[in-house]
């Protein structure tokens, strides 16, 4: 009980200090551009255009709403992250329940050890499992977050409240509302867990030397290096969600002539890649 308390303590402490860098980046991925670029160097000192980074978007937003306003959806995020941390730990604590009960069968059976890659099978799955359960639940409070973060481009206030942007979502869009954008959230957050830990145990057990004194530490590396490189791959997962979320909501930031309408996710996974090819051959 104590360990669950300190994570959701330890979680909400992080989602606070990310609230104004979080707003930030959920602007930029649905093209919200409100200052110009500027002339830089790139690292061979080339003179180039670049456009204004974190902190300066974030000042721009801290001129207009004031530096409490950095911090728009910080409490449906917080519903979320605590909710997440809560039905993940249930999930995991109901897997672990089930193996007690397995090793005090009838018989008490020894088992065989199983070798390392069933234990990463098992490990994985399990983990899947508690995820996917803790995105599902907390889903609608992230359509909450992002919505109320993308009317800052059109300065509504659509979704000001926790109350208020539920019935307006489910008096608009129904019980659905509440999920859009799910399933690319899911796909990438599946995908990325099966490459981190796939990736992490090839490197360890094939490319890591098991006599290495170190050999702990260049494994919890390994894994931080493998995340890193999955959640690369599976960023467009990310994007798709989030501009599905808040696509024809009734925003400026979701609607045309700012952003176009979306069929589906897919549409909309195709039109990016159809924008990102002309930009590639522009360049």
């Amino acid at each position: 009980m104590a360990d669950a308390a300190s994570q959701v303590l330890l979680g909400s402490g992080l989602t606070i200090l990310s609230q104004p860098l979080m707003y930030v980046k959920v602007l930029i991925q649905v093209g919200y551009e409100p200052l110009p670029p500027t002339i830089g160097r790139n690292i061979f000192g080339r003179q180039v255009c670049q456009l204004p980074g974190l902190f300066c978007y974030a000042q721009h937003i801290a001129s207009i709403d004031g530096k409490r306003g950095l911090f728009t959806g910080l409490t449906p995020r917080l519903c979320s992250g605590v909710l997440g941390t809560v039905v993940h730990g249930k999930v995991l604590q109901h897997y672990q329940e089930c193996d007690k009960v397995e090793e005090l069968g009838p018989g008490n059976i020894q088992k065989e050890v199983s070798s390392s890659f069933d234990r990463v099978i098992k490990e994985t799955t399990r983990e899947m499992m508690a995820r996917s359960a803790a995105t599902l639940i907390t889903h609608p409070f992230h359509v909450i977050t992002l919505r109320s973060m993308v009317q800052f481009i059109g300065r509504e206030s659509k979704y000001c409240g926790l109350s208020d942007s539920i019935v307006t979502i489910y008096r608009e869009e129904g019980i659905l509302g509440f999920f859009a954008g799910l399933i690319p959230r899911l796909l990438g957050d599946i995908i990325s867990l099966w490459l981190c830990n796939s990736l992490a145990y090839l490197v360890n057990t094939y490319a890591l030397d098991s006599g290495v004194s170190t050999m702990n530490e260049m494994k919890s590396y390994s894994q931080a290096v493998t995340g890193f490189f999955a959640s690369m791959l599976t960023y467009p997962f990310v994007l798709v969600s989030n501009l599905m979320a808040v696509n024809n909501c009734g925003l400026a930031g979701g609607c045309p002539p700012y952003s176009p309408v979306y069929a589906s996710w897919i549409d909309c996974w195709c039109t990016l890649q159809k924008e990102v090819g002309k930009l590639s051959s522009c360049s």
